[in-house]
């Protein structure tokens, strides 16, 4: 990477000292590669860089000398079936359906891993293309599902980008509280996310507020399932925090193959450090960047011994999953900028629970 910082700092140097050295070069050198450059330097001056508190080579530097990463190459989007006994459908699958069925169609899964309801997310993707998890009981019958692709298949008109307004007009008023025991929750606060009970299971659906309010993700859980867990918050466990940890990673970059970049691959050594900031803000009850020792982010990773030349940090604290914590940072236009930064190539993710069984997610971009 330094490589290539000297070599664009060489071009600028030679482009602003061109007229010093441009007679005695051109009868001998073709400098029509210069009058290139002088078309993108124009292009980039009409859309400043912008230099971080960290040293990073910006997208535009990297375009500049053709090194923006390659799109990724789109898997083949499955044919779709409006479903007949359901209302929603994810990968033509449908709560009850037996694993079986499901792997024969969507093959083995690439991660298991706890979630909040007792049970495991099996996370099913062609290198995060076509993703999609699935909870199974303990009859191998599906009990839960989750996209944020385009795998959504309904009997009422209701798709991926389908609009707020038509998912209400078709399923009329969302709830806007839930039951546990004898306590009541206030559900949908936000207004970026509707639940439905319908089927005998809770239909979470959930919008994209920088895309008009249009669908980005649904969650399908079994009635039974949401029963079993006796509050809104599952008890603090290790497989628990390490479940909510993969399953972060994964769906970031299930969004980030959407946007057409590439996957992040996971660090463990800034996962170390993203996680070692979740116990802090859970154990001292705060939530902040800066921690309580005055250190930022960047201070944290250098000092576990972390080198970057761009780098950002997403926090979310109180979601229920990593899935609301996921949808909640999309919709925020700060941490969705991290998500889907094309400057990034690792991440680390790290979970905590304070007393109160509420979870703290930090998340450490990087690129080195």
């Amino acid at each position: 990477m330094k490589k290539i910082v000297y070599f664009v700092l060489l071009l600028v140097v030679a482009f602003n000292t061109r007229p010093l050295w441009e007679e005695y070069a051109e009868p001998y050198v073709n400098l029509a590669f210069m009058d290139i450059i002088n078309e993108q330097m124009e292009e980039v001056r009409e859309s400043p860089i912008v230099i971080n508190s960290v040293d990073k080579v910006t997208s535009e530097v990297k375009s500049l000398v053709g090194l923006t990463p390659d799109p990724v190459e789109q898997a083949e989007k499955p044919a779709l079936a409006a479903p007949e006994a359901q209302t929603f459908s994810v990968y033509n699958i449908q709560i009850g359906d037996g694993r079986a069925d499901v792997e024969k169609e969507v093959g083995a899964p690439k991660r298991q891993s706890q979630n909040e309801y007792g049970t495991d997310w099996y996370a099913y993707h062609e290198n995060y293309q076509n993703f999609l998890m699935v909870s199974y009981d303990e009859e191998n019958r599906v009990n839960g599902l989750y996209t944020s692709h385009d795998l959504i298949s309904s009997n009422v008109g209701i798709a991926l980008n389908t609009p707020k307004e038509t998912v209400r007009a078709q399923l009329g008023d969302p709830m806007d509280r839930m039951r546990k025991g004898l306590t009541y929750y206030i559900l949908n606060e936000t207004n970026e996310h509707d639940y439905y009970q319908m089927d005998n299971s809770f239909v979470t659906v959930f919008y994209d507020v920088h895309e008009q309010n249009t669908v980005t993700a649904i969650q399908i859980l079994n009635e039974d399932l949401e029963a079993e867990k006796k509050g809104m918050y599952a008890e603090n466990s290790a497989a628990l925090r390490e479940g909510f940890e993969y399953q972060l990673f994964d769906v970031t970059n299930a969004t980030r193959v959407t946007h057409g970049l590439p996957v992040l691959t996971w660090d463990d050594r800034v996962s170390e450090t993203a996680r070692g900031h979740s116990i802090d803000m859970a154990t001292n009850s705060y939530f902040d960047h800066t921690n309580l020792e005055g250190q930022s982010p960047f201070d944290r990773m250098e000092e576990d011994g972390t080198h970057f030349m761009a780098a950002g940090e997403n926090l979310a604290y109180g979601q229920f999953s990593s899935i609301f914590a996921h949808e909640g940072l999309m919709n925020s236009a700060g941490h969705r900028k991290n998500i889907v930064n094309d400057d990034f190539a690792y991440l680390g993710v790290g979970v905590a629970l304070n007393d109160e069984d509420q979870p703290y997610f930090t998340e450490n971009f990087f690129d080195n």
